[in-house]
């Protein structure tokens, strides 16, 4: 959401605004211009705190955010001292910090990059005590109003148990068409179904697949997506933890998924592997390629790449989840969730942690579909008609949930990812690897890793 999740994606890897054009979205105007909730919690003391953030200013998310902060303010008389620092922010700015005490107060990411933080020297507090604050709506608190999915899971808990990160945003991710383009496509059911979809895309004269090859997660998804569905939550993080890398051959399951992954590079479209994000994303919206396999931001950040077009092209966003390959055995749908975090170090966490439960206010939060387009861990919020079928596929309780990547981007402070899993994922996806050697590769660099770490 490794450190791979700052260049790119959630939601706005791309230079985006909320869009003026022909794709903006209908309730903006009506979200900024609302008047503010009263807040239930105001700080006893603080009056400030420092953010510093995973979004720029004139992203979607950052024009929800300025007036969440203007709306606190207004009504605690807190000031919040931001720093839009964008998706870099989490490798060039707070990990450093952490091992200071120039910390912020407050910082969003992904929960895999915040519980990789907590290996840092200072780390993170216990945000156990915001569950138990009041929103603004009548008694209830945070931890009425969210979803225990979003937040009730051992990867967003410390080593005493705590939760460390409140969420705002959850994502998935899916395959995405144009329905005018690609017709009403169903969900494919088998690997085979979804080859089929593949060829037909060539057979019309268009590229199958876009990918921007130079997001390592993004490479991530095929190989992680099809080994969940063999070896079930937790099975990925199991192998990438294993000291003695043996994992990765003695479940069949890995070498299985690594041979479905080795078959789509091929439908990649020409020139994805020396690309500059977002250009090849950027080409799925303009019509040279029929698919596109990344996160729930998707419709936001091509959406805004249109309207900065100035074309008038609008995009009919259909999506379908990997199908499940053969002989697998675990119906798994993954779940990002990207929300607050509290430096061990902050000098104003009261005020910090009071903004975290007014930001959940349904009137503020709402913003965050409104606005940015993208899912909330309110169930009682709208969903975007762009995210519904992923949405249902998320609420499917016949579905097994898994933590996007299965955490293992997490692993190691983010650093199994970038010195194991990433070399062998490129070399397979490129064809320089074969599935039986991917396998190898992980087991014995990973066992390498682990030798250097002790």
């Amino acid at each position: 959401m490794g450190a791979s999740l700052l260049l790119a994606g959630c939601g706005g890897g791309a230079d985006t605004g909320s869009g003026s054009g022909e794709n903006a979205l209908p309730g903006v105007d009506q979200y900024l211009t609302a008047p503010c909730p009263e807040a239930a919690v105001k700080p006893a003391t603080d009056k400030e705190f420092t953010y510093w953030a995973m979004w720029t200013a004139d992203e979607p998310q950052g024009k929800v955010l300025q007036k969440a902060f203007k709306c606190f303010q207004e009504k605690t008389g807190v000031q919040v001292n931001v720093q839009w620092l964008g998706r870099k922010a989490y490798t060039q700015n707070l990990v450093p910090a952490l091992n200071t005490d120039a910390v912020p107060d407050l910082f969003d990411q992904d929960v895999s990059k915040v519980g990789a933080a907590i290996v840092t020297p200072g780390g993170t507090q216990s945000v156990d005590d915001v569950f138990a604050m009041k929103v603004g709506e009548g008694g209830k608190t945070v931890k009425d109003v969210l979803s225990p999915s979003s937040y009730d899971f051992a990867q967003n808990k410390d080593h005493e148990g705590h939760n460390f990160m409140v969420p705002y945003t959850v994502q998935s991710s899916a395959w995405w068409f144009d329905k005018k383009a690609a017709g009403d496509v169903q969900q494919p059911r088998t690997m085979d179904d979804l080859v089929a979809l593949f060829d037909k895309a060539k057979a019309d004269g268009k590229a199958a697949i876009s990918q921007d090859g130079d997001i390592p997660f993004y490479n991530m998804y095929f190989f992680t997506q099809l080994a969940e569905r063999y070896v079930g939550a937790g099975g990925l993080n199991k192998a990438a933890t294993d000291k003695t890398g043996q994992a990765w051959q003695s479940d069949p399951g890995f070498l299985k998924a690594a041979t479905e992954t080795a078959k789509l590079p091929k439908y990649f479209i020409d020139g994805w592997d020396a690309a500059k994000f977002p250009q090849v994303q950027q080409r799925w919206a303009d019509g040279d390629s029929r698919y596109l396999y990344v996160g729930t931001w998707a419709p936001s950040e091509t959406r805004e790449y249109l309207d900065k077009q100035g074309t008038g092209t609008k995009i009919d966003y259909g999506s379908f989840q990997f199908p499940m390959p053969a002989g697998a055995t675990h119906d798994t749908v993954e779940q990002m969730s990207i929300g607050f975090a509290v430096p061990r170090k902050a000098r104003h966490a009261e005020a910090a942690k009071a903004f975290i439960a007014y930001f959940l206010n349904k009137d503020i939060l709402s913003g965050i579909p409104a606005v940015a387009d993208n899912l909330v861990p309110r169930a009682d919020l709208a969903v975007p008609d762009d995210l519904k079928q992923v949405k249902a596929a998320m609420d499917d309780p016949k579905k097994e949930h898994v933590l996007q990547y299965d955490g293992i981007d997490g692993v190691a402070g983010g650093k199994w990812q970038t010195d194991v899993f990433d070399p062998a994922d490129t070399a397979l996806l490129k064809g320089q690897l074969s599935p039986q050697q991917f396998v190898d590769q992980l087991a014995v660099k990973g066992a390498e890793f682990w030798k250097n770490q002790s």
